[in-house]
């Protein structure tokens, strides 16, 4: 049986943040990763980081490459049947945003981890957390094809919506929140230059589209598309064919190239609350889900595991518990922030429906879209929580 002080199940940005943190301060934990590291490092997620994550990784000595290689913005641009608006962030707000793909900061942090000596134990799956309810929990994983035991002060929830963390919360310990959206959305990477050089969020009549990117030489583009949809009925012609009228700027030009990844990715909200059941916390997705439209759900992940690693760190010096009893509270507010953020966003730039109130919602879109685009108090609103709040 293995012993550490803090056991993390999951080596995606939450779980690798809070061991990095956790060890510049002394405090020793182990990561269960059930894929290989070959796997992680690959894994094209998220890739918008909000100007107070870019910060933290920066403070916390794993941010030189993405100094120097994340791009910056300043701004986004809404597209509205054509008609191109953009919204100025950093003049609004004093601050940026960046782009860097989610297995870039993940191949920062593993490195940081593996050279420090730090503990990531890669094609390990946890299978059950026992004995939560004691001082000593432990987590049981499949490691080396046997079955071996993990023994922890605190075991941390990182591995997502479909993990054994969230699933070994006892019945009725927990409330849980959720919307299912009535659309989804069909993302690409494509290997050739981005078409402009800032996020284009387009509303159209066709319905919603993005336009974003993930380097100088990768562009993301997502259409919203029906929630049946299966991507075999999506050649590469037609894809394109689609993301061409859903950007009807005749002055703007949509680069295309070789597809190199196709998907549909269903749209939801979720939250679990409290993120905490005794010794057992959540972070990142295996407490809390939002719609991709705001470009969240990295962040959120980040910020669970610095306000986590700060509880941590107090209990383990002092032996004081108010910030870990009060972990989950001060999550879930900038956590209901963002979903009420992203719902919004949401709701404002899709194509809801077909039925008979489907052109009064369409009304109320244009509106609060003119709206937006005229009034500098509702471009900073937006601007605000694009760039993020921090806690409020």
């Amino acid at each position: 049986m293995m012993r550490t002080q803090v056991g993390i199940i999951g080596a995606g940005p939450a779980g690798l943040v809070l061991s990095h943190l956790l060890a510049l301060e002394g405090i020793e934990s182990v990561v269960l990763e059930s894929r290989s590291r070959q796997y992680v490092e690959r894994r094209m997620r998220a890739g918008l980081l909000e100007q107070g994550t870019v910060d933290l990784l920066c403070e916390a000595g794993v941010g030189d490459r993405l100094r120097r290689e994340a791009l910056v913005h300043h701004g986004i641009e809404l597209m509205i049947n054509g008609t191109r608006h953009r919204i100025p962030l950093t003049e609004l707000t004093g601050k940026s945003v960046f782009i860097y793909g989610q297995h870039e900061v993940v191949k920062d942090l593993i490195e940081a981890r593996l050279n420090a000596h730090g503990q990531i134990l890669f094609e390990s799956e946890a299978v059950d957390i026992n004995g939560l309810d004691s001082d000593l929990p432990t987590i049981r994983f499949r490691g080396n094809e046997a079955i071996e035991e993990l023994r922890a002060d605190f075991v941390v929830g990182c591995d997502g919506f479909h993990g054994v963390s969230r699933a070994a919360i006892p019945s009725g310990a927990v409330v849980e929140f959720q919307k299912t959206y009535p659309f989804s959305w069909l993302g690409i990477f494509a290997a050739v230059p981005p078409s402009n050089d800032e996020l284009i969020y387009s509303y159209s009549e066709r319905g919603f589209a993005l336009h974003t990117m993930r380097s100088p030489q990768l562009t993301r583009l997502y259409l919203q598309c029906a929630t049946n949809e299966v991507i075999q009925n999506w050649s590469d012609d037609r894809i394109w064919n689609e993301l061409h009228a859903r950007f009807p700027d005749p002055d703007w030009t949509l680069n295309e190239g070789p597809i190199v990844e196709k998907g549909i990715t269903d749209i939801r909200s979720y939250v679990i609350e409290p993120m905490r059941y005794r010794r057992l916390f959540l972070a990142g997705d295996a407490a809390h889900i939002v719609p991709p439209t705001g470009a969240k759900g990295m962040n959120l992940a980040i910020f669970d595991a610095r306000v986590l690693a700060d509880a941590m760190v107090d209990w383990y010096r002092s032996g004081r518990t108010d910030l870990l009893e009060s972990y989950s509270g001060t999550c879930l507010r900038r956590v209901w922030r963002v979903q009420h953020f992203s719902w919004w966003y949401s709701e404002m730039l899709h194509k809801l429906g077909d039925g008979e109130d489907s052109s009064f919602q369409q009304q109320l879109q244009l509106s609060q879209l003119r709206y937006i685009t005229t009034s500098r108090a509702a471009m900073t609103s937006l601007a605000e929580n694009y760039v993020g709040l921090g806690v409020v």
